[in-house]
């Protein structure tokens, strides 16, 4: 399998060299040049998989640069009952007719980002070892990726991490799962802005090819194709899960922010899963709403980029939507660049209104999209708790909001969670008057000492701290 640049550079590359590399030598994404076609006996076979077997299954697909006698035991050492609570993994709940949450929060550090960062940690610790090189991963978070980054590359051998996060735009609970890690190879830096620009911030350094080379940079963020890989499987298991054959149907509603969650299901359909409608959800941050809505893609500024109770989609530059794109004008290059370079870098915004393209956004893709207000989330965390006596996150709330908008008879609804309601306490305090429970091993975590640095939002001040402490 190889892998090619959706800005059109002439070379193609092998999974191990992408998964090092994170952006393009152009600035673009990696995609397959092609996605496996999975048929009806492959889906019957799998329907009985464990999830770690069921991982290895999909992930050998994609590579074929890793023996697969180690990739195997990489996914078996990744998705233990040990590490994620279950033997499902991912176990799916009916919380009303037709309605369902696949349970993707029960990681290591209480988000659906432990999924992907989990394989990637071991992916990235294999590669490493066989190269006896060493990585630094530079990434960006609004919450959940930076601990679920941390927690899954802290004690790795051959690998920094240097996260950049919104000062003070994130949760108490999130920030201090990421700050009070004292781990040496754990760097913290949170910077004066928005998550767009930490974004920003990792494109750039990434962008700088002298700099990437010079000290070896890596991202975890979803502009990583193995990281958004991993994120396919629990496609596949949460399909197995809602239907009782390979002829019926589903539909799945992704709370998305930077549009790496609901893009993995887009592969797994590209791959032949039965999905038939991805609803997009996203809160008063709603590009990608206005986008599926009207064809018109619009990136908004720091200052127009609302703080919002679902913190994690506080983002108005979806990265991942580049590869959605890419394949929605066909997988011309040519047409994406002007697209993502010409109108979106001089104007802030692209038009596919008038192109037939954007007609395909939902009759060949499948997508939808809903919006949710503070307002929404408050109400469907009480309404939540209050029939089916579950606690929701916000963003899982926002993802309930929409699902019900777009429920289509006889076809199984599947709502992706977040999160943990305990990352957001104050929301569910504002909501319901009492904290969510959390768990033991995170008692008293927001008191303990922090190790943070702060930056201002600007690109070569990031790279200095990198050289000072790769030195």
């Amino acid at each position: 399998m190889n892998y090619l640049s959706t800005r059109g550079h002439p070379d193609r590359k092998r999974f191990c060299e992408i998964l090092l590399e994170g952006l393009a030598p152009d600035g673009g994404l990696y995609l397959p040049e092609h996605y496996p076609q999975v048929d009806t006996a492959t889906l019957a076979k799998w329907r009985e998989l464990p999830y770690a077997e069921l991982a290895f299954e999909i992930l050998s697909l994609y590579i074929d640069d890793i023996p697969p006698a180690d990739l195997k035991a990489i996914c078996a050492k990744t998705y233990t009952a040990e590490v994620f609570g279950s033997d499902e993994i991912v176990p799916l709940r009916e919380l009303e007719d037709g309605v369902y949450l696949e349970a993707l929060s029960n990681g290591p550090t209480l988000a659906f980002k432990d999924m992907a960062m989990q394989l990637l940690g071991n992916l990235f610790e294999y590669e490493l070892a066989r190269r006896g090189a060493e990585l630094n991963i530079l990434g960006a978070t609004s919450g959940d990726t930076g601990s679920a980054a941390e927690y899954a590359m802290r004690g790795k051998k051959g690998v920094r991490v240097f996260m950049t996060s919104p000062d003070g735009r994130m949760s108490p609970f999130q920030q201090a799962q990421m700050f009070s890690l004292q781990d040496q190879n754990i760097h913290n830096i949170a910077i004066s802005g928005v998550f767009d620009d930490c974004q920003d911030i990792v494109k750039a350094v990434s962008n700088d090819l002298g700099f990437k080379r010079k000290y070896r940079i890596g991202t975890v963020n979803s502009i990583n194709w193995a990281r958004l890989l991993a994120q396919v499987v629990y496609y596949f298991a949460g399909y197995f899960q809602a239907t009782a054959s390979n002829d019926k149907p589903v539909n799945f509603t992704v709370p998305s922010g930077n549009f790496g969650n609901v893009c993995a299901g887009h592969v797994a359909r590209m791959m032949g899963l039965p999905i038939q409608t991805l609803v997009v959800a996203t809160n008063e941050n709603d590009v990608l709403d206005e986008f599926f809505r009207t064809g018109i893609y619009r990136v908004r500024a720091a200052a127009d980029t609302h703080e919002t109770s679902s913190p994690s989609m506080d983002i108005s530059k979806a990265s991942n939507f580049e590869r959605f794109v890419f394949d929605l004008v066909g997988r011309d290059a040519g047409k994406l660049r002007s697209l993502f370079v010409d109108d979106l870098g001089r104007h802030g915004r692209f038009d596919l209104s008038a192109d037939p393209a954007f007609r395909q956004a939902a009759e060949r893709f499948g997508f939808k999209s809903s919006r949710s207000t503070h307002a929404d989330r408050l109400a469907t965390i009480r309404d939540t708790d209050k029939r089916f006596a579950t606690l929701v996150d916000p963003h899982t709330a926002d993802g309930l909001k929409a699902a019900r908008e777009h429920l289509a008879p006889g076809v199984p609804m599947v709502v992706l969670e977040t999160a943990l309601p305990i990352k957001f306490a104050a929301t569910l305090v504002e909501a319901l008057g009492h904290e969510p429970a959390r768990p033991a091993r995170f008692e008293g975590i927001e008191a303990l000492p922090k190790r943070v640095v702060k930056l201002p939002a600007d690109a070569e001040a990031v790279k200095a701290y990198i050289a000072q402490n790769c030195d």
